[in-house]
């Protein structure tokens, strides 16, 4: 009975132990349950922060853009006005010189017509000149009224020709008035219009300084796609220079003749000898990667925004925002050298225009392939969009010399 005793308390000792240590079990893994809906909820937080720093941050890059091209419109504005200010002092010096010169012309004419007309109360016309003294006197006294008829003529008529022109000046004066009116309505109009982007802009940059260390991850995530691209560009451009040394070497083991060639760089054939001159002849005059509306968001080159002291960015060609739906086009006549795709960037074509290359980035769709020739003006590929911000459209436009970046915005006609 003992020891039946003793092993029922070993059981239950047991029981208690594995009771014990299930218990402790479940609350460990509820524990981590628990931790990792906590780690996950931190995570979509980081990710939401992340995404609103990013949205906001291009939001900012918009307005700013925005407002620069609203600046520009409202000294065009201003400009006009100056030119309208001009013209209204010309035209109304013009007429009061007429209106001194009618007067003037008045006033003779008068006098002229009074001294005649006493004179044609004692004499008529045919009395005047019978009554000379001499045959020579009559004929110049008929050749005195025939000049004073064709002047009195003349007089009226310039008269009349000066009421004309002064008609047709103030006409002009009365419709540049209310151009100039029309034109400081529009100003009116357009500096609320930047009053208000002001005002969107400083509540954006109120939101972004408290958000600056996510913002600030948030620019580090796009310094480092960035700096892949250049990467992934450079090891393309590179190996393109390798191919075109070798099929140089090619062609000159089979013609003796053949012209002198760089020891580096790419090894242009003739055809793209002849494609590289004329690109570069049309610097200043090439047309816009895309059509319709558009807006430049990121320059070429270091930038230091202007209002967030802490945003420095190194661009390697131009960002431009644009509508939905809208199509890169070729801003040259050239060859489709690659396609390929990369994080932060989607798909991305490269063009080769002899030793030139232009590249555009955040293409969701392509509709060329390697190899093809296109036109200038030829649609490329369609633009991202992105719905997590708002469908913002940007496309990355990128322009090289073989291995040197250059500034699009030197090259297109803007």
């Amino acid at each position: 009975m003992k020891r039946w005793l003793i092993i029922w308390c070993l059981l239950f000792g047991f029981s208690a132990a594995v009771f014990s240590q299930t218990l402790e079990m479940e609350d460990l893994r509820k524990n981590r349950e628990r931790t990792l809906k906590e780690l996950n909820e931190t995570n979509k937080k980081l990710n939401k922060t992340l995404k609103s720093a990013k949205n906001s941050l291009n939001e900012l890059n918009s307005i700013t853009a925005e407002i620069r091209q609203q600046r520009n419109l409202i000294s065009k504005i201003n400009r006009e006005i100056a030119v309208i200010n001009r013209r209204q002092r010309a035209v109304k010096d013009t007429i009061y010189l007429l209106q001194k010169d009618l007067t003037a012309k008045k006033r003779s004419y008068a006098n002229a017509v009074k001294r005649m007309g006493h004179q044609r109360s004692e004499y008529d016309e045919l009395m005047f000149i019978f009554s000379a003294s001499s045959l020579s006197q009559s004929y110049r006294r008929a050749r005195y009224l025939k000049e004073y008829s064709a002047w009195r003529k003349r007089q009226a008529a310039e008269i009349a020709e000066r009421k004309q022109q002064l008609e047709v000046l103030q006409k002009q004066l009365a419709k540049s008035v209310a151009e100039k009116n029309a034109v400081l309505k529009e100003r009116n109009a357009e500096t609320e219009v930047l009053k208000k982007q002001e005002g969107s802009k400083r509540t954006l940059i109120a939101g972004l300084k408290k958000q600056e260390k996510q913002l600030k991850r948030e620019i580090d995530r796009k310094r480092k796609q960035a700096e892949a691209l250049d990467r992934k560009l450079e090891q393309l451009i590179a190996e393109e220079e390798r191919k075109s040394s070798t099929r140089a070497d090619k062609t000159e083991g089979k013609n003796s003749t053949a012209q002198q060639r760089p020891t580096k760089g790419y090894k242009m054939t003739k055809e793209e000898l002849a494609l590289s001159g004329s690109f570069e002849k049309n610097k200043g005059k090439l047309p816009f990667p895309l059509s319709g509306s558009y807006k430049i968001v990121a320059h070429f080159g270091r930038q230091k925004h202007p209002e967030l002291r802490y945003v420095q960015t190194e661009n390697s060609g131009i960002d431009i925002e644009t509508t939905p739906g809208t199509k890169a086009r070729a801003v040259f006549n050239g060859v489709v050298s690659r396609i390929f795709v990369t994080p932060g960037y989607n798909s991305t074509i490269i063009v080769r225009h002899g030793n030139y290359l232009t590249i555009y980035a955040n293409l969701s769709e392509v509709y060329v392939r390697a190899g093809e020739k296109v036109s200038t003006g030829q649609n490329l590929g369609k633009i991202y969009s992105d719905a997590q911000d708002g469908n913002r459209t940007i496309l990355t436009f990128q322009l090289w010399k073989e291995r040197t970046k250059l500034n699009p915005e030197l090259w297109l006609n803007l």
